[in-house]
């Protein structure tokens, strides 16, 4: 029986990898001072969903996998992907953590929104972090970092509020579906 719940626990994991994978590909590109780009996309929607539904592990190694695997893909990404991992990996392992906080399995709405905007902030202040670093070890002039670090500002905190609105319902959706077909049981 443990066999088949860690085979289920793995598969679980590449399906919601593939679905963060994916939905990174649905974005508007936003142009930044210093020749950068940042995105309003709909992958963080996912990678949050995979905290709340898989925890904190599992979660977060989809997140890590399907956004890494993305910027692996993308020429103006490739560069950060083990960054990109390790911070989405974060960013669902803090959702699905303080989702399942006393073993409630995600299932208190006000506690997975809290869960969602913990996850995203944490995110935020990883990837904002790494953006004023690296412009400053770039040789960029301070006043442009800053610009670039506004600009992504917005754009991570637009993709914060829609990531936390989107997945808390989705997540409760996604757990009904899991419930009703039993492999969320399964899952462990």
């Amino acid at each position: 029986m443990e066999k088949q719940t860690k085979i289920y626990k793995i598969s679980a994991v590449g399906v919601f990898a593939a679905l963060v994978f994916v939905s990174n590909y649905l974005s508007v590109p936003v142009p930044v001072a210093i020749g950068d780009v940042s995105r309003i996309h709909f992958g963080n929607i996912f990678c949050l969903l995979s905290g709340f539904v898989l925890g904190p592990i599992g979660g977060g190694l989809a997140a890590g996998i399907g956004s890494g695997l993305y910027d692996l893909t993308n020429p103006a990404y490739i560069a950060s992907a083990p960054f990109t991992f390790l911070f989405k990996f974060l960013l669902a392992a803090v959702c699905g953590w303080a989702a399942n906080l006393h073993g409630s399995r995600a299932g208190n709405h006000g506690q997975n929104v809290l869960a969602a905007a913990a996850g995203s902030l944490t995110y935020m202040i990883l990837y904002l972090g790494k953006a004023f670093v690296q412009g400053l070890l770039l040789g960029s002039e301070m006043g442009a970092v800053l610009t670039a670090l506004a600009t992504k500002t917005v754009t991570s905190g637009i993709n914060a509020v829609i990531a936390v609105v989107v997945s808390v319902p989705l997540c409760a959706v996604v757990r009904l579906a899991l419930k009703k077909s039993r492999l969320l049981e399964k899952m462990g």
